[in-house]
């Protein structure tokens, strides 16, 4: 049983159903999991776990707590004897759908959801480190993600180190020693360097340490970690799960039945940094969705990294499908597609990415990214603007670089719009 999914199956209709149908109650009407589904069956499919109502779309569950038939029901739900819903915190119907739709499209035996992206890199860390474990981390990392690492985690005696996610030697120094965790984000934010998986992944085994993978900008649909050797992959489910700009969320997947019960499930529940049902069901109804965006989302990056690369002005263009990118090869090894995020430098630094950016019409500037509407940032300002300027200048975040989240627009608007954008700067 994956985590959270316990079987929901009312014994009794909800009396206004009873009523306005005239019929007898019916238990849930759910059709199994098939082994054959392909993926973007188990995105529409996949977790539903329909009440005695016998609804189309999945039910949304706002409840906090659920009553028992007698006090010795409950004895028996709190000693784990019993599985059955007893705290919206610990677990939900709602949110337990959305947990098993992404276990299944990820491969994976557990999914946990959190409330955000952030708490689903915090707890999936913290839950299983102690003072005098050593964690090793890529450098090119999100700029939360980084505090996490450099700033947060020593303050609870845990050694760090940040290494060059793209050089394998620096990796195999790094895990020469004794490790807990490795974490790392691949392609990274916002220079989508590449790291291999795989190889980083047998490095850190042998050092003792559990591997989580930031999957984020790749999302599952273009890549899996696990199945490169990742024990634990981790999203802001905000980003393109949700894709319309709506909730927040995270999850937590892997297949250790270990992490689960000895670190994860204890530390979620006594510190509660569980996602909302209603957050859960809107991420539900993006998920149904979440292929077909992705392919569009991919078809619109790669023309406009293409363009950009082309154009005066533009010194340097990042899109992993392009040849130009260092790691293109193991991108395309990696990943289905190169994804949904371009990376570019304006000639002149950070008063003409500004002037760039403000003369954007159609673009809309935000932090946020995964989106259908097409959104861009300055990270050297934004994103990144904690780091100093020789650690932003070692990460390759320059101050004319800028990030786009390729939305789901007619691309075409989209490349005249950058076109004219850019003629600003001449």
């Amino acid at each position: 049983m994956r985590a959270g999914a316990f079987v929901f199956t009312p014994t009794k209709a909800p009396p206004l159903v009873v009523l306005l149908l005239g019929e007898e109650p019916k238990m849930a009407i759910n059709k199994p999991v098939q082994d054959t589904w392909r993926s973007q069956t188990k995105l529409v499919r996949g977790g539903t776990n329909r009440s005695a109502a016998a609804e189309t779309s999945e039910g949304l569950f706002l409840t906090s707590g659920y009553v028992y038939e007698s006090p010795q029901e409950a004895e028996l739900a709190f000693k784990g004897e019993k599985d059955r819903f007893i705290y919206s915190r610990y677990a939900n119907p709602t949110i337990a759908m959305f947990e098993e739709r992404m276990a299944l499209m990820e491969d994976a035996k557990y999914c946990v959801a959190t409330a955000s992206g952030m708490s689903a890199v915090f707890a999936s860390l913290l839950c299983q480190l102690q003072a005098g474990d050593r964690v090793v981390a890529s450098r090119a990392l999100f700029g939360s993600c980084l505090y996490i690492i450099n700033d947060l985690l020593p303050r609870y005696g845990v050694e760090t180190e940040l290494v060059n996610g793209t050089d394998i030697e620096q990796w195999e120094a790094a895990l020469s020693r004794p490790t807990k965790a490795v974490f790392l984000e691949t392609p990274s934010n916002p220079t989508l360097d590449i790291i291999d998986i795989a190889a980083v992944s047998e490095l850190a085994h042998a050092a003792g340490a559990r591997v989580i993978v930031d999957n984020v900008f790749a999302s599952p649909i273009l890549q899996k970690p696990m199945a490169l050797g990742a024990d634990i992959v981790m999203y802001s489910a905000t980003k393109h799960i949700d894709g319309q700009g709506r909730v927040l969320g995270g999850t937590i997947l892997f297949d250790d039945t270990s992490y689960l019960e000895d670190h994860l499930k204890p530390f979620m529940r006594h510190t509660g940094p569980c996602l909302s049902p209603f957050n859960a069901w809107t991420l539900l109804k993006g998920l149904e969705t979440l292929e077909l965006r992705i392919r569009r989302h991919c078809s619109n990056a790669r023309q406009l990294a293409t363009f950009l690369a082309a154009q005066p002005g533009v010194s340097r263009t990042i899109y992993p499908e392009l040849d130009s990118h260092p790691q293109h090869d193991l991108a395309m090894r990696q990943m289905e597609e190169g994804g949904t995020m371009v990376s570019f430098e304006v000639d002149g630094g950070k008063d003409s990415a500004f002037r760039f950016l403000n003369a954007l019409k159609l673009v809309d500037i935000s932090n946020n990214l995964g989106d259908a509407k097409s959104l861009t940032t300055h990270p050297a300002t934004t994103t990144h603007q904690r780091l100093s300027d020789e650690e932003r200048d070692a990460l390759g975040i320059t101050p004319g670089l800028v990030r786009l989240s390729v939305g789901l627009e007619d691309v075409n608007d989209l490349q005249e719009d950058l076109a004219q954008a850019l003629g600003s700067n001449h």
